[in-house]
Order: C-alpha cells, then structure tokens, then sequence
C-alpha cells in the first residue's frame, strides 16, 4: 500500500511582510522608506519571499502540526504489524528520527531568514532517509499490509517544498518519492499495486495546489506592502504640500503679482515665479510624475517609484504591461502661461500612445511661444469620453493666417503637418485645427483610448 496523502488546508503563502514606512522627515525633500526589500532575496530556490508576520507564518505552523500528527499516525499504524518488522530497531529508529526532525523543523521554519535552499534540502534529505530505510526495517509482508513507515509525513516535505521553493520542486519532489517506492517495494519482491501510483498522484496534486496558492498568496502580499507604502508617501506628500502651501506657495504668488504690478525685469522675476509656483502645484498635487512612462517625472521621483511598481508587479494570473497616466503627462506642462484641465482620476493608456500625444501637445505649445507674444495665455483640456481622448490646446495669441499652414508645408516647415496632424494620424486619431486672425487658435486632436 502506498503513502497516504494529506488533506491539508493550505493557508496562504510566503510575501514579503513589509509594515508601513514611517513619516518622512518634515524637512522638504526628505524621502520616505523605499520599497519593501524581499526578506528571501536570493536565498530560497526561486527567491521565494517570506516575512515574519505575513501570510507564511500560519502555513509553516499549519504543516508543523500536519507532521507532528503524521508521526502519531505512523506509530498507530506500525503498532499493529511488530511482527512483520525484520529489525525492530531500526523501525523505531526511524520513527525517533521522524519526530527529532518534526520538532527541529518547527523551530527552523518559523524563523524567516533560516528558510532557505540548505533548509529545504535537509528537509528532503530526511524525508527520503526515512523512506529509504523501510527496507531495511520491514518483512516484504509488512508493506502488503500497511505504507512505508512514513506515510503521511513524508508529505510534510513536499508542502514545505511547494511553499519554499514553488510548484516545480514539489512536483519533483513527489515524483521522486514515487520512484524511491517502486524501487523499494521492487528489490523487496512486491508487486507494484494500484495504491502506489494513487498516493504519488495524491502528493502531486497537494503539492501543486499549495504551490500555486503560495505563489498567489505571495504576489497579493507584495502588491498589499506596496500599496500600504504608497499610501503613507500620499499622506506624507499631503502633509509636505499643506506646509508648502501656507508659505512657498504664497511667497511665489505675491512675487508673480508684484513683479507683473512693477514690470521691466521685475516681471521677468515674477514670469519665473509663478511657472515655479505652477510646477510646485503639480508637485504637492500628486499628479505630475506619477507615471511610469513619464519622462518628466524622473526627478519627481517619489511618485512614480511607487505607482511604476504597483503597476508593474507581476502577478500569477496577469502580466499584462503597465499603462501610462497621459493626464500626468500633461500636467507637467503647467506653468504661468499654460493652464492644465485633466480628469481627477488617471486616464490610463498604452505609454507609446501617451507618449505621442504628449509629443503633440508639445509641438503645439512650442508654436505659441514661437508665434505669440509673452503674454499670451495657452489652456490645455483633456477630456475622456469613453473610448475616445480628446487634447484640446487653446490660446488667445494672434491667430493664424488664412493659407498660412499650407505655406508652410510649402516650404518645408512640417510641425503642425507631421508633427501634430501626423502623430495623431498614426494613432488613429483626427486633428482640427480652428483659428482666426487676432482671436487665437484651438487645436483638438482626438484619438480613440
């Protein structure tokens, strides 16, 4: 009869456990606790990560107790057959090994940074020397009558493995036990009986199941620690922009009004202030740099670091590639001139697609400082209806020329045409463009989201 197999309810498995980053210092420009490093990081096989206080900690208890109760299952069933043993003392031998392994295994499991790939060897190595030395303990009638002397326990093993070391090692694992019994069972004169290849199908359906919860129990523990630290970067980047707000924010303002009041180089100064009172906006605001993809935010940092990994953090059942927030994008386009309109919420899209629109957006707001005078005004829109994103770049500059766009093409200059009209064209999108002589010019590029 071959081994019979657990049942276990398999808890969930192995994360990083990351408590939540303290406050940053209230100094501006303090950063907070970077991400969450992995308490396995090359140690486990597969660096599967583990914590102290995570998902993991119920699962090794559970299975510290699946052993223990496995090796009071083992003496119940040997207890019966005494006198089919060949050497009574090794058989008792092997059971005192079995449960010295059980109680040095708890202890060694429950401590995270002992799990790894000399942990999980042993452990195997253990679990196949107790099954191995069947053969030397047992009469051949002894296994026609009950399992190895291991029975359940050696399954204790391969969920160790399947949570240490993934699904491939379990299966491996459990496979391996299949042969050790054939072979075993064969050199001692046995028929192989349907029971043996049943109980090695039992092991490596357990150990796949935990396997794969592990590695899913695993990835929602990782995207939780992330979510908790950029929640408390939101608030710390909250609390940095009310103090910045009751005295940056309103220096730079009073400097923008005094300087446009004064004029001459004051308002040149007061130009410069407020385009920095604008970005600072966007800063305190949450919004400009919290894209992945945008290139703008590489020296916002603290943002983008934390949406970029919860976007791209693998997952068992999704790998689908992160998406890019145009409306941060274009945010990072506000200034003293240019006012930005974006939704509240992001407006998610493949990043070569925002990366074009944006492309535009610029070319458009390089036609207004190059055609309009300083203090013309620029208003940027965006708008998501549905499947549909609209940009639309309005100012009240001097307008544009009848004829003046096909002029130009005419001569070589192709920024609306390739730049604008072209960009959006590839994506899918229309361009309109709708101007006057002295009463601006609108330019709405739509494209399909």
């Amino acid at each position: 009869m071959s081994p019979e197999s657990p049942d276990p309810d398999p808890a969930p498995a192995a994360a990083p456990s990351a408590a939540a980053p303290g406050p940053a210092s209230a100094s501006a420009g303090s950063k907070p606790a970077g991400p969450p490093a992995s308490a396995a990081a090359g140690r486990g096989p597969g660096a599967r990560p583990t914590g102290p206080h995570g998902f993991s900690t119920p699962l090794w208890r559970a299975i510290a107790v699946f052993r223990a109760a496995s090796v009071v299952y083992a003496v119940f069933l040997m207890a019966p057959h005494l006198d089919l043993l060949a050497r009574p003392g090794v058989a008792w031998a092997v059971l005192v090994a079995m449960a010295a392994w059980t109680a040095a295994s708890a202890v060694l499991y429950a401590r995270p940074h002992r799990r790894g790939r000399a942990l999980l060897a042993t452990d195997l190595a253990v679990a196949f020397c107790c099954l191995a030395a069947t053969a030397v303990a047992v009469e051949p009638g002894y296994l026609r009558m009950a399992p190895p002397l291991t029975t359940t326990w050696f399954a204790g093993a391969v969920l160790a493995a399947a949570v240490l070391g993934g699904r491939r090692i379990a299966l491996v694992a459990a496979l391996a036990h299949g042969v050790v019994d054939i072979a075993m069972r064969t050199g001692l004169g046995l028929a192989i009986t349907a029971a043996v290849p049943r109980g090695v199908v039992l092991l490596l359906l357990a150990g796949y199941s935990v396997g794969y919860l592990a590695n899913y129990a695993a990835v929602a523990e990782r995207r939780l620690a992330e979510a908790v630290e950029l929640e408390a970067r939101t608030r710390e980047r909250e609390r940095l922009g009310r103090s910045i707000h009751d005295s940056v924010l309103q220096v730079l303002a009073m400097v923008q009004r005094r300087g446009a009041e004064a004029g001459g180089e004051a308002a040149e100064l007061g130009s410069l202030a407020g385009e920095q009172e604008a970005r600072l906006r966007a800063l305190i605001g949450g919004r400009h740099g919290t894209s992945a993809s945008d290139p703008a935010g590489a020296d916002v940092g603290e943002g983008a670091e934390a949406s970029s990994a919860l976007a791209a953090a693998p997952t068992a059942w999704n790998a689908a590639p992160p998406a890019a927030d145009l409306a941060s994008l274009l945010d990072a386009h506000a200034g003293a001139r240019v006012t930005v309109s974006a939704p509240a919420t992001e407006v998610a899209m493949a990043p070569r697609r925002a990366r074009e629109i944006d492309a535009a957006v610029r070319e458009a707001l390089g036609n207004v400082e190059r055609h309009c005078p300083p203090e013309a005004r620029v208003w940027l829109l965006l708008e998501h209806e549905g499947e549909t994103v609209t940009v639309t770049v309005r100012d009240d500059g001097p307008g544009i020329a009848p004829d003046r766009l096909a002029e130009a093409a005419a001569e070589g200059r192709m920024g609306v045409a390739q730049s604008i009209r072209g960009r959006i064209a590839d994506l899918g999108g229309t361009t309109e463009i709708t101007t006057a002589p002295g009463q601006g010019t609108e330019i709405e590029m739509r494209v399909p989201g």
